[in-house]
């Protein structure tokens, strides 16, 4: 955390950290602004040190070209045998692709094996004290904070549609937090997956994240640390390893979000599309048995009696195998008064919780997916989210819209 003169809204919240969510193998953060309690961490330099070993040997599996993918791959001069075997690793700001139409993600089978996901880490980064001065709009006090609650195995029975996404960065391997939502498209079928935008793309300063994976049901059966050490991949992945074969979020989260402020964080949301690394033609959906509906009417803080946060944390105290919940009545949160009010909730999950779904029941007694876990404060307590609306929407559709009838 770099410290600066804080300003007034600052020192009511406390300095904050960007919520990356991807964390080194076992640490995960919960929001853009990785903010400590929700945002993405930095690991420790043994951390850093087995992910950089661990990145060194892997490539040596097959590589899947999803459909239409082989020519986008020539477009951008990709050769799949160097990337498979080590090119994916060049970070040169020419060679990143950065914008919106330009991910690319081959899957290489078996990259994802359980050590690998257990040291991902979480990126830590520091926020300037001035990122949460934006006091023009409606800021409610900050709220209690609300202790996470563990939720009890097996997750697929009690949370079967959380997840957690694994990708590459620049700082290592990471994680973040993730939501199984509908497809419009192919109701019952769904192969989508809400989550952070700083989950996927690294905003302002960079470009689209490399091996972009989905783990639902991670580590399942609740096993600790030291059990999930020697785990099998069926263990720690009974649902499969699921690799996104298309990624959108905003236009407004290319474009401000940081690594090292809270712009772009009213937009930071993301939508996966996956495709099974190994699967029997059943949908993601059909796989987990469940997908949640996406409410876009942004309801009004007044209106929402509660929301209740899925993630998994997994900066101190936590270790990011065990699955979390925070439930609370949401405030406000403005970051700047040209940007959309973020939902606020009390809560002590730390990063690795990064794009971790806020579900809330709806007018028609159904719950929904309103937010994300964006941005926090170093020192947990509170997580704040953006509140959905067109923007959202629109990045969901064209999700859908491109997979229709698949």
């Amino acid at each position: 955390m770099r410290s600066t003169r804080p300003s007034s809204t600052a020192r009511r919240e406390g300095s904050a950290r960007r919520r990356i969510s991807p964390v080194l193998a076992a640490v995960a953060l919960a929001s853009a602004l990785v903010l400590t309690a929700t945002a993405c961490g930095s690991g420790d330099a043994d951390a850093d040190a087995r992910a950089s070993d661990s990145a060194a040997a892997e490539g040596d599996g097959k590589i899947t070209i999803p459909d239409g993918l082989a020519d986008r791959l020539k477009e951008h001069g990709i050769d799949l045998d160097n990337w498979k075997n080590g090119a994916w690793k060049n970070w040169d700001k020419d060679d990143w692709l950065r914008e919106a139409e330009d991910f690319v993600n081959p899957i290489i089978e078996d990259l994802w094996n359980p050590e690998r996901m257990r040291e991902a880490d979480e990126l830590d980064q520091g926020v300037d004290d001035s990122d949460l001065s934006g006091d023009q709009g409606v800021t409610d006090p900050t709220p209690e904070p609300v202790d996470a609650e563990a939720v009890a195995p097996t997750y697929h029975d009690n949370a079967p549609t959380a997840g957690k996404v694994f990708f590459d960065s620049p700082e290592g391997t990471m994680v973040c937090s993730a939501t199984v939502v509908q497809d419009p498209a192919n109701p019952g079928k769904s192969n989508m997956v809400w989550t952070a935008g700083h989950c996927v793309h690294a905003g302002k300063g960079g470009g689209w994240f490399r091996n972009i994976a989905f783990v639902p049901s991670y580590n399942d059966s609740a096993m600790s640390a030291a059990e999930s050490a020697s785990a099998t991949q069926e263990e720690v992945a009974p649902y499969g390893v699921w690799w996104g074969d298309w990624a959108r979020t905003s236009d407004q989260w290319i474009e401000q979000g940081g690594a090292t402020g809270g712009d772009g964080a009213s937009h930071d949301f993301a939508v996966i599309h996956v495709t099974p690394e190994n699967g029997d033609g059943k949908s993601l959906e059909e796989t987990v048995g469940s997908a949640l509906p996406v409410d876009f009417a942004a309801p009004a803080v007044q209106q929402v009696e509660s929301i209740t946060a899925t993630g998994y944390p997994a900066a101190k105290p936590f270790d990011g195998e065990t699955l979390y919940q925070c439930q609370d009545k949401p405030g406000r949160l403005s970051i700047a008064a040209s940007d959309p009010t973020m939902y606020r909730i009390g809560c002590t999950m730390t990063g690795g919780s990064s794009g971790g779904g806020w579900v809330t029941t709806g007018a028609d007694g159904e719950q929904a997916l309103v937010s994300n876990t964006s941005i926090g404060p170093a020192t947990s307590g509170w997580l704040a989210g953006p509140r959905l609306g067109d923007v959202a929407k629109g990045v969901y559709d064209s999700v859908s819209e491109k997979f229709a009838g698949q």
